[in-house]
């Protein structure tokens, strides 16, 4: 087995419904000496290239479309590249087209020149997403699964081969995934975790959105006891 993973973890603020967070994320390098896949880069695209170095970027993969990714995803796309036609194409699922649609459309409105603004507001992932949908990169595939709630686009990324599941920020060690303890719909987003723990096997690594990876069985120990969060949630 060639591929392998690696792990840059970067740091900054994220803001949320006029709320400040501050937030880690881990991005992940996949592939071998000469080319990669990137997942879920954020806040420092200078860190998550010089780890990249001279390997080509194959594709740009986001579990989800919230701001702290798509802020740095052109950057690592282009990889220095100038000519657009070379870059990385952008993978994102289609349930957060409004989140991107959101983002660069601020952009355009803060662009002074018309014609970059008018480039802002067409700009549009060159794949969407699908649950079952795979890329393949060095002898590794990596399989896209659809689960919604952290936000309605959000995907999970599954490798047989490299015995890892890529949760996002769907899941992490000892709960579900969020931006600061808030979760849009908590109910949709545990219904995701237990479809999607459930029929894989107990020590597939699992390698989260932010924090330290932790393994299926683990966490399909805990999903139960998850449900008291949504009770509160309701009850609030």
């Amino acid at each position: 087995m060639d591929a392998r993973i690696e792990q840059v973890t970067t740091s900054g603020k994220l803001t949320l419904d006029d709320t400040e967070y501050d937030v880690e994320n881990n991005t992940y390098i996949v592939g071998d000496d000469d080319e990669v896949i990137v997942i879920d880069p954020a806040f420092d695209a200078d860190a998550i290239l010089k780890e990249v170095g001279e390997r080509e970027v194959m594709a740009v993969l986001l579990t989800d479309g919230n701001e702290h990714r798509l802020e740095v995803v052109l950057e690592v796309a282009a990889a220095g590249e100038e000519d657009e036609e070379n870059w990385a194409p952008i993978a994102l699922h289609r349930g957060d087209r409004v989140l991107w649609r959101d983002y660069f459309g601020r952009l355009a409105r803060e662009e002074k020149d018309e014609d970059d603004a008018k480039a802002l507001r067409s700009l549009e992932p060159d794949i969407w997403l699908e649950d079952g949908g795979v890329f393949e990169i060095a002898d590794a595939q990596l399989e896209v699964l659809h689960t919604p709630g952290h936000t309605p686009g959000s995907v999970s990324v599954i490798s047989e081969q490299l015995g890892v599941l890529f949760s996002g920020d769907t899941l992490h060690r000892g709960r579900p995934g969020s931006i600061g303890g808030v979760y849009d719909e908590l109910g949709k987003q545990l219904n995701s975790i237990g479809a999607l723990l459930t029929p894989l096997p107990k020590d597939l690594r699992v390698l989260p959105g932010q924090g330290e990876e932790t393994t299926v069985g683990d966490e399909d120990a805990r999903w139960e006891t998850w449900g008291s969060l949504a009770r509160e949630q309701d009850d609030d």
